[in-house]
């Protein structure tokens, strides 16, 4: 209705229609003119369209009334531009448009009185007190900004901040805020002394978010809390595994020193300011599970991985309606949270139904510098946290050398998140006192900040000198209680160097139980993956089924009937159907999957079709979800238009439940790209820097059909560059049947490796890419397929390929002259098989050695591609496939036939990709040739 700002000032006349609809309907006119006029007593007759000062309402009240009431939105909406919230600033903040005179009100009206006094608690109260009241609410060390929340949660605020503008705190939990102020400082100055120069992104100048954590555990769980799961980069991290999260401090010692467990040498480990740890934490109402996720260098990227954490742990604890019980706590740098786009992303989630975890509480650790950057250079509004701003999120401002104030802000956050079930944000607007790691000289860029922060009390100090002045406790009792924390700390220093802690072994436990590390020769075995044949005829009947009364839309009843038709006698099922099937199989097998990304419930390439939809009610109908659902969940989303994100959240879900089939699908492969910070900090290294396991599949759509340079290529290369340690397993498939025994072995093998599937296009619906439904029931997944239509006594050159490009150089050799007979190619069709490589990482030596030795008369190997010989899979599997050869002591040289490198994937001419396409799969069938220019080099 109207904006929430002094400068849009409604006048007498609009006072009086809303007074009428609000005399009809007190909620008509909304929660700030309610108050407005529950505050100030009118007469049932308005009357006077003046505005003037002296101008009355129906004779009764002053339009004065108004203008104090406009003065007062003032302050709840802007009284933080004058709240003293730098603790490195002396100078007064001004905010001149706060001025009383702005809202036509004089000195003289200072000591009148008002009855809209009563909507801050101080009816007929003197302006000077109301104004005074104000100062107190909105412009000390703490202070909110609601202005663009909706009128509840503004509503919420405005009696938090006017009626409770005081966190009491008993002695005991004042000292108990010393002490944990004691801990973060004592801690920092220890190794600071002891680990000169090391790195250690110290959490000076921010210790208030030591007792910050501490408030918000504790009276988290007297709200029902049961777990909270932190997300956070590394500026305080060591800080926060201390004195938070109760790591042991002798192990954070031997990390420093270095030391080497050789009990887990397998894994390579990671910096100690990236690592994460768990554990439970008592408290008077109860325990609570404390989860650090490991994050890398790449600040915010943790983000939407905490959240897929908190959305899998929520599952576990029954917690998926009140989502009260676990709780992510994600802590930001200012720079970061302005600057990252993936704040955006995961800011994004928060409502969203298929990524929700009832809010997270974002704590902006804002020490007012990034790296080397002021925030004139960081940032283009007045906040680091004006971002939220897009989600309607609630800012709590508070001065981090105010450590009760500061205190109360987490406090805050953690009952509006209970209550509210929404995002909510907290900056702590502090310093840092050396520059960004130890090493650093801030006073290079920041000269005039750091002289300021070398004379600056600590908040340990400032603190205790607060307490020693009221009595709470003796100057020496926080000096000594300083002292012999340090002394604690250096025995355990003493210990730790005498006898090296051993790292925790890795502990498969909860939704683990009964998963393991795998090992390299785990895949060379193959995995049970069948189903009964009659299960999966069943399974064909209920996704090809509408219920009674359902409205489909007309193409759909095509697709229901071809798919049944599919189901018939011996079956062919194409892609999609072998999907849908798979997917049926698992759920009866008590698997759940969960399926995100863009337009993943119908696909993007109209071939899943796992919900259909009522064209006279658009009411959802997913046959899937039908198959036990009181048990196992089938979990389908459309996911927001983000890749970083998404796939963060997916890899976070995989990482803590892995009982769930995860899948992420891009619109188009190359979209990957987006989340490519995911990929090389999380799916591909976290096993070998972490001992995190993740089940994640990857759906990326590959395959060049003159679609141009951005939608044909998922960057396989990429993947496979990545591989190593058996990481992850990169696949690229030719039948249905394959990719239904892919993801059935995802979830029957008693350990997790992310799955990277470069899933098909033209495939889709191509005539030969179908299974029976034997293959379903009664096959497995194989690493290489033989040619199925030339004999190995024959042979002389393998053609080995991998995905798409199969069925090309299928046809080529299926070609027919005008009389009706297959064309010879000069070196003789039957003496050309062509070999399908379906699994590219772990390179499948045995399989295909296999194979190649099947051809007795072998003395030419050729790799096909259409990819560009820079991209694909070339340079990663020549090496590979030479190895091999001499392994079995075949001297056979390895020839490439396809693209020439490109720094581009594709052509963006369709005519010219299908010239190029059609020269690579002929030369397969000629002479020997290097590679495809516009015309083909011979040798």
């Amino acid at each position: 209705m109207e904006k929430h700002s002094y400068l849009n000032r409604p006048n007498l006349e609009y006072i009086e229609e809303l007074y009428q609809r609000f005399l009809k309907n007190p909620d008509d006119v909304g929660s700030e003119w309610r108050l407005f006029f529950e505050g100030v007593e009118f007469s049932q007759n308005l009357s006077g369209p003046s505005a003037g000062v002296n101008t009355t309402i129906g004779g009764s009240v002053s339009s004065q009334e108004l203008d104090v009431y406009n003065l007062i939105r003032a302050y709840r909406d802007y009284g933080h531009f004058e709240a003293n919230l730098n603790p490195l600033s002396d100078a007064t903040r001004s905010f001149p448009e706060l001025s009383f005179s702005n809202f036509n009100l004089k000195e003289e009206d200072l000591e009148k009185t008002f009855q809209i006094g009563r909507i801050v608690g101080k009816p007929n109260a003197k302006l000077k007190d109301i104004i005074a009241h104000l100062r107190n609410s909105y412009c000390r060390t703490i202070s909110v900004q609601v202005s663009d929340a909706n009128p509840t949660v503004r509503d919420w605020f405005i009696r938090e901040f006017e009626q409770n503008a005081e966190l009491q705190l008993t002695a005991d939990e004042k000292k108990n805020v010393l002490h944990k102020l004691m801990l973060a400082e004592s801690f920092e100055k220890f190794i600071g002394t002891r680990y000169v120069g090391k790195k250690r992104f110290s959490a000076e100048g921010a210790d208030s978010m030591i007792p910050m954590l501490d408030r918000l555990v504790s009276r988290g769980t007297s709200l029902g809390v049961e777990e909270i799961v932190v997300g956070m980069a590394h500026r305080g991290r060591l800080n926060v595994l201390a004195n938070f999260m109760g790591k042991a401090v002798n192990s954070i010692f031997a990390e420093f020193d270095g030391v080497r467990d050789d009990e887990n040498s397998f894994f390579d480990g990671d910096v100690k300011y990236h690592l994460g740890f768990s554990n439970d934490r008592q408290t008077a109402n109860g325990t609570c599970h404390l989860s650090l996720a490991f994050n890398p260098s790449h600040l915010e990227a943790v983000n939407p991985v905490v959240l897929g954490m908190v959305r899998a742990k929520q599952r576990r604890r029954e917690d998926t309606s009140e989502r009260k019980k676990v709780v992510p706590l994600l802590i930001h740098g200012d720079a970061a949270f302005a600057g990252q786009g993936i704040v955006q992303e995961t800011l994004q989630m928060s409502q969203l139904a298929g990524y929700t975890v009832g809010g997270a509480i974002h704590l902006i650790i804002d020490n007012q510098v990034g790296f080397t950057t002021g925030p004139e250079n960081a940032r283009s509004a007045p906040y680091s946290s004006d971002i939220s701003k897009m989600i309607q999120t609630p800012v709590i401002l508070c001065n981090g050398d105010d450590v009760e104030a500061c205190v109360r802000a987490m406090d805050i956050a953690i009952r509006f998140r209970q209550d509210f079930k929404r995002d909510i944000v907290v900056t702590m607007i502090c310093y840092r006192k050396y520059g960004h790691n130890e090493g650093d000289e801030p006073a290079f860029t920041q000269p005039l900040m750091y002289e300021k922060i070398k004379k600056h009390p600590t908040v340990f100090e400032i603190y205790s000198n607060q307490l020693t002045q009221i009595g709470v406790i003796a100057k020496p009792e926080a000096e000594e209680m300083f002292k012999s924390r340090i002394d604690q700390l250096q025995n355990l220093l003493d210990e730790a160097r005498k006898s090296p802690p051993k790292m925790k072994p890795l502990a498969f436990e909860g939704f683990w139980k009964g998963l393991r590390r795998a090992k390299a020769e785990d895949f060379a075995k193959p995995t049970d993956t069948t189903i009964k044949l009659e299960t999966v005829k069943e399974l064909g009947k209920l996704l090809t089924t509408l219920p009674e009364g359902f409205s489909p839309h007309p193409k759909i009843v095509k697709l229901l009937e071809g798919r049944a038709k599919m189901m018939d006698g011996e079956g062919a099922v194409d892609w999609g159907m072998g999907e849908m099937l798979c997917y049926g199989s698992l759920l009866k097998d008590g698997t759940p999957v969960r399926i995100s990304g863009q337009d993943v419930v119908r696909g993007t390439f109209t071939h899943r079709h796992s919900g259909f939809f009522d064209i006279k009610t658009a009411q959802p109908y997913f046959p899937l979800k039908t198959i036990t659902p009181d048990k196992v969940e089938f979990c389908i989303y459309d996911s927001f238009l983000s890749e970083y994100g998404v796939v963060g959240f997916e890899y976070g879900n995989s990482s803590s439940d892995p009982t769930f089939l995860t899948i992420w699908e891009a619109q188009f492969g190359d979209f990957v790209n987006g989340a490519q910070i995911i990929i090389d900090q999380f799916i591909s290294s976290a096993e070998q820097k972490w001992q995190r396991m993740s089940g994640l599949v990857m759906l990326l759509p590959h395959g060049y059909e003159g679609q141009g340079p951005e939608h044909s290529s998922a960057r396989l290369e990429r993947f496979l560059q990545l591989c190593a340690q058996e990481n992850m397993q990169v696949v690229n498939m030719t039948t249905p049947a394959q990719l239904f025994h892919a993801l059935r072995r995802q979830v029957k093998r008693d350990f997790r490796k992310p799955l990277i599937i470069m899933s098909p296009k033209s495939l889709l619906r191509h005539p030969k890419v179908v299974s029976k439904l034997k293959d379903l029931a009664e096959g497995t997944f194989q690493e290489v397929i033989a040619d199925q239509f030339v004999t190995g006594s024959e042979v002389e050159t393998v053609v080995l390929c991998t995905g798409k490009i199969y069925y090309d150089l299928l046809a080529e050799r299926e070609k027919l002259d005008p009389q009706g007979q297959p064309i010879i190619s000069p070196q003789g069709q039957e003496k050309t098989a062509i070999v399908r490589v379906e699994q590219l990482y772990p390179f499948p030596e045995q399989q295909l050695a296999q194979v190649l030795k099947s051809y007795k008369r072998l003395n030419r190997v050729i790799w096909a591609q259409e990819e560009p010989k820079n991209m694909g899979a070339w340079f990663f599997i020549q090496n590979r496939i030479t190895e091999l050869l001499i392994g079995e002591g075949l001297l056979i040289p390895v020839v490439y036939i396809g693209r020439t490198e490109r720094a581009s994937p594709a052509t963006g001419s369709e005519k010219v990709h299908q010239h190029e396409q059609a020269e690579i799969v002929q030369a397969c069938f000629s002479p020997p040739v290097v590679s495809i220019k516009s015309k083909m080099v011979k040798k």
